[in-house]
C-alpha cells in the first residue's frame, strides 16, 4: 500500500481523545454520501421501472399502428390494404376492426363504452393476459349469445361478472322515426384489467361480425387497420414506410402518438425525479469541504511533523485527498446496498403500494441496471474527489514551523 492511501486510512480510522465531534462530522459526511447514491439509485430504477410497465402495458394492449380514414369513413377495401401492409418488411400482423361508441346495459345498470370489432380467433393485442376473471372467447355459446369482453372498472361500474347478458345499443346519426338504435346481446365471457384507468373504463371487445351489425358495415369494409410489427423497435421506420404508401384518405397513427399523453409523463419523470436526486448528491459530495477541513484542523501538528521529516507538499495532499475518497468510497458502498436493499425488500414483499387509478400500477416497480451503478458511482467518486481538493489543497501548504507551535 502507498504511502498516502496508508496515513488517509489510518486517519479515517483512527479516533483520537477528544475527536468526539471530528468522528460525529465524519459519520454525516459518510452517510449524506450514502443516502444521496441510495435515493439516486432507487430513484432511476423506480423511474426505469414505470417506463418498462406502462410501455408493457400500452404495447401489449393497442396495436402498434393504426391505419384510418378522414372524415370518420370506413376503409372501402380493407381486405386489399391488409395483405399490402401484411408484405411491409417488420411487419407482423394486420387485422382489419369496427371501432365506434355505444351503450352498454346490464341489469339496470347502463354505461357508454368503446366497442371493438375483432376477429373471434384473436385480438393483436396481448388482452389474453390481462383477463382476470372468465376467459377470452368471442363466440357463441350453447344459448346462441355472442361472447364479449369487458374491462374490469366498466364491470364494476354494470355490477357484471362472466355469465351476465350485457346489451349494446349502438345508432348512426341522430334518432328519429326511421332511425332506430341496432341492440344485441352478449354473454359476458371475460374481464381484463390492465391497470390502465383508460382501456379498462371504456373499452370491449366483440367479434368483428357482430360489430358490423351494430355499426351497419359491410364486409370488407373496416372502421381501421391495426397493425402489429416484429420489434416495437420498428413502429417508427415501419410508420415511415406505410405513410410513404398510402395516400388521402388514409393516414397512419404510432401508438406512441395516440397515448402520447401518457409517454410525456413517464418522459418526464425519468427526467426530473433524478435531477432532484442527483442535486441531493452533489451538495452531500461537497459538505465534505468541511469535513476535510476539520479533519485538517484536526491533524496540523501531524502535518507539521510530516513536512519537517521531509514529506512533500503533493503527498501531504494526497493524504487528505483520498480521506475524502475513503469517505465518498465508504458512502457509496453504503448507498450501493441500500439500494439493493430496497429492490429485493420491493419486489418480494411491495413495501411501497400505489394507487392503480393515479399511477397504473398496485406497487412501484424496479427496474435496476448497472449502467445507473456505473454512471452514479463514477460521478460520485468524482464529486467527492473534487470537494477534497481544496482543504487538501489548503494542508499541502501549512508553515511546519507555524503548524507544529500552534498544535502544542
Amino acid at each position: 500500500m502507498r504511502f498516502e492511501w496508508f496515513v488517509a486510512a489510518r486517519y479515517f480510522r483512527g479516533r483520537r481523545k477528544g475527536s468526539s465531534f471530528l468522528s460525529f462530522i465524519k459519520i454525516m459526511a459518510v452517510g449524506g454520501v450514502a443516502i444521496g447514491a441510495a435515493g439516486l439509485l432507487i430513484a432511476l430504477s423506480v423511474v426505469h421501472g414505470f417506463k418498462s410497465v406502462i410501455q408493457e402495458k400500452i404495447l401489449g394492449y393497442g396495436a402498434h399502428i393504426t391505419i384510418e380514414t378522414f372524415a370518420d369513413r370506413p376503409i372501402q377495401r380493407a381486405d386489399t390494404l391488409g395483405v399490402f401492409l401484411s408484405n411491409l418488411p417488420g411487419v407482423d400482423a394486420v387485422q382489419p376492426v369496427i371501432f365506434g361508441q355505444g351503450m352498454i346495459q346490464v341489469r339496470q345498470n347502463v354505461d357508454g363504452g368503446f366497442i371493438k370489432g375483432v376477429d373471434a380467433s384473436g385480438d393483436l393485442s396481448d388482452i389474453i393476459s390481462y383477463i382476470t376473471e372468465g376467459e377470452y372467447n368471442l363466440r357463441e355459446d350453447a344459448d346462441g349469445l355472442p361472447g364479449i369482453v369487458i374491462g374490469s372498472s366498466l364491470a364494476r361500474n354494470l355490477a357484471a361478472s362472466p355469465g351476465s347478458v350485457v346489451t349494446v345499443y349502438t345508432i348512426r346519426g341522430m334518432p328519429g322515426a326511421d332511425n332506430f338504435p341496432e341492440i344485441l346481446q352478449f354473454r359476458l365471457t371475460g374481464i381484463y384489467q390492465t391497470g390502465i384507468q383508460e382501456f379498462d373504463d371504456a373499452f370491449v371487445l366483440i367479434d368483428i361480425r357482430h360489430a358490423r351489425r351494430l355499426f351497419d358495415i359491410p364486409s370488407p369494409q373496416a372502421t381501421m387497420m391495426d397493425v402489429r410489427v416484429s420489434d416495437t423497435a420498428l413502429i417508427p421506420s415501419v410508420q415511415r414506410a406505410i405513410d410513404d404508401r398510402i395516400t388521402f384518405p388514409l393516414y397512419s397513427e404510432s401508438i406512441y402518438q395516440k397515448y402520447s399523453s401518457i409517454f410525456a409523463w413517464i418522459n418526464l419523470q425519468e427526467q426530473t425525479i433524478p435531477f432532484v436526486i442527483f442535486v441531493m448528491v452533489v451538495v452531500a459530495a461537497f459538505n465534505l469541504i468541511g469535513t476535510v477541513l476539520m479533519m485538517v484542523l484536526e491533524r496540523t501538528r501531524d502535518i507539521g511533523i510530516l513536512k519537517a521529516m521531509g514529506t512533500r507538499d503533493k503527498v501531504v495532499r494526497a493524504i487528505f485527498l483520498y480521506e475524502g475518497i475513503i469517505v465518498g468510497i465508504t458512502g457509496l458502498l453504503i448507498g450501493i446496498t441500500l439500494s439493493l436493499a430496497f429492490y429485493y425488500l420491493q419486489t418480494t414483499w411491495q413495501i411501497i403500494p400505489l394507487s392503480e387509478e393515479n399511477y397504473y400500477m398496485s406497487t412501484a416497480p424496479v427496474e435496476p441496471h448497472l449502467l445507473d451503478f456505473l454512471i452514479v458511482s463514477s460521478v460520485t467518486m468524482l464529486l467527492c474527489a473534487l470537494a477534497s481538493w481544496i482543504p487538501a489543497r489548503v494542508a499541502s501548504r501549512l508553515n511546519p514551523l507555524q503548524v507544529i507551535h500552534f498544535g502544542n
